[in-house]
């Protein structure tokens, strides 16, 4: 019997160290031919359990005990903090931490070295800007959204377009006795979004119920690429195929209205109008599933990005009353130089400490905690072998929470914005010609929503301790339950 349990306890041992080293065995130790001919040592770090990796440890840190940043914490206690790179197992790929300021810059500017590469392109549309591979294509559609969305003359235009929206919907909110707010904001951004970009409008109903088939694909963002029933990818992608197919009710009737016209051109004048009427590198049209994949995941990334910024002022306001103040000095003062309600982008521009304050807030919000890439050839970065086929996930986060990239960094301080922060150390949209071909419009949405709440509302929050969990967005677990009035 004895012996028995001696057997068990040494099978059951020699299991669990062949689990620990598995992936250590089975990635790293045949690259110690190619570290030696490139001169170069493998990152620190530890590559965990067969299949998982290190993904239990990230889901501890990030949904489980709500501390994100000690994920990279303990690698910078265990390992020290070296260049800032590390090795890890995330997604189902041996990956490549990248958590300093010089690292990050370099990835995000090395196209050519780091090729676009997320685990989860099916969800986000694979001719989607966000998933293109570097080159013409990507340059070409790139330009069209940008034209659309994040230009001067675009965003006045849009600025002017959003407004009634945003007015009514916080008149709406004070009459209720309490509202979630990253829900409620979700609907307004939603409904204003897919106007702007494929004039598509829909009653409160169809709202909710599209809603949430873009909050489904929200939570395959960063979820494990197993395409398994019960999984968030899985539902993902089955919310995805149900978007596109409204969309292509749109697009088909574009496509006849073109036909039964005279000139054969659409007068529409939106995303999806420019995204149809483009040419790429072959001076071919875009087929229907480029066309769109790339409204589906513009209005995705650029609703969902808005709402989460919009919703995460509410919280930072609310518990620094001091901003709060100086918020509503500016914008009132705006507000009596205006003989209307709306403000325009020219005036948007004028409200320093309101930009300081949307600023301050997607730098503290951290909207996206990390972005992919992937190395496409053997790279040696400051001594360190970065292997080809690799993943690399560039940790934005740690840049923004970092004390030596920003002092204090976890205290909501619009004030720091005085100053431009050291080079390589903020990234909120990623870099380099992979940056979002959004972020003015979210800047300005967010600016634009705080005029109107800071001239007219107050709020509390209901459940200021709700706990938060971090994937695939940062986000407290009651959605920000507030109840909201008129000042």
């Amino acid at each position: 019997m004895i012996i028995c349990i001696v057997y068990v306890v040494l099978l059951l041992s020699m299991i669990g160290w062949l689990s620990w080293w598995w992936n250590e065995i089975w990635y790293v130790r045949p690259l110690k031919a190619r570290c030696s001919a490139s001169n170069a040592i493998m990152p620190l770090g530890h590559l965990g359990f067969p299949l998982l990796g290190e993904t239990l440890s990230l889901l501890w840190h990030f949904n489980i005990v709500s501390r994100p940043d000690d994920f990279i914490a303990f690698k910078r206690r265990k390992y020290g903090y070296t260049e800032g790179i590390y090795r890890t197992h995330l997604y189902g790929s041996p990956s490549i931490i990248a958590c300093s300021p010089s690292l990050c810059k370099f990835v995000l500017d090395s196209s050519d070295k780091f090729a676009q590469e997320w685990p989860t392109t099916q969800v986000l549309g694979t001719n989607s800007l966000i998933t293109l591979n570097e080159g013409q294509r990507h340059g070409i559609i790139k330009s069209v959204i940008v034209k659309s969305i994040n230009q001067p003359d675009s965003l006045s235009r849009i600025v002017l377009q959003i407004q009634p929206t945003i007015v009514a919907a916080l008149q709406l909110w004070s009459q209720m006795p309490k509202i979630n707010a990253f829900y409620q904001v979700k609907k307004v951004t939603l409904d204003y979004t897919m106007r702007y970009i494929a004039h598509l409008e829909f009653g409160s109903s169809h709202i909710d119920a599209i809603e949430k088939l873009f909050q489904g694909i929200v939570y395959g963002f960063r979820a494990q690429p197993w395409n398994l029933p019960g999984t968030a990818y899985h539902h993902a992608l089955k919310c995805r195929k149900k978007i596109t197919k409204k969309l292509k009710e749109e697009l088909e009737k574009r496509k006849q209205k073109n036909n039964d016209s005279v000139s054969g051109e659409s007068t529409t004048n939106d995303l999806m109008d420019s995204l149809m009427q483009m040419k790429n590198e072959e001076q071919r049209h875009l087929s229907d599933e480029e066309v769109l994949d790339n409204v589906v995941s513009t209005i995705l990334v650029g609703h969902i990005s808005i709402a989460y910024a919009i919703t995460w002022s509410l919280q930072f306001l609310a518990n620094n009353p001091h901003v709060l103040l100086k918020l509503r000095e500016e914008n009132k003062a705006m507000f009596k130089e205006n003989s209307n309600e709306s403000i325009t982008y020219e005036d948007i521009s004028k409200l320093k400490y309101t930009n300081k304050v949307a600023e301050e807030t997607i730098r503290t919000a951290n909207l996206s905690a990390f972005v992919f890439r992937k190395a496409t050839d053997d790279i040696v970065f400051k001594g360190y072998l970065i292997p080809k086929g690799w993943s690399v996930l560039v940790w934005l986060r740690n840049l923004h929470n970092d004390p030596t990239n920003f002092k204090d960094p976890m205290s909501f301080n619009p004030d720091r914005w005085e100053t431009r922060p050291k080079q390589g150390t903020y990234n909120p949209f990623g870099g380099g010609s992979r940056s979002c071909a959004g972020s003015a419009l979210v800047r300005v949405s967010l600016a634009l929503f705080l005029h109107h709440l800071s001239i007219g509302y107050k709020w509390e929050l209901l459940n200021p301790d709700a706990k938060v969990k971090y994937l695939s967005h940062p986000l407290p677990s009651d959605g920000f339950e507030i109840s909201i009035c008129k000042v």
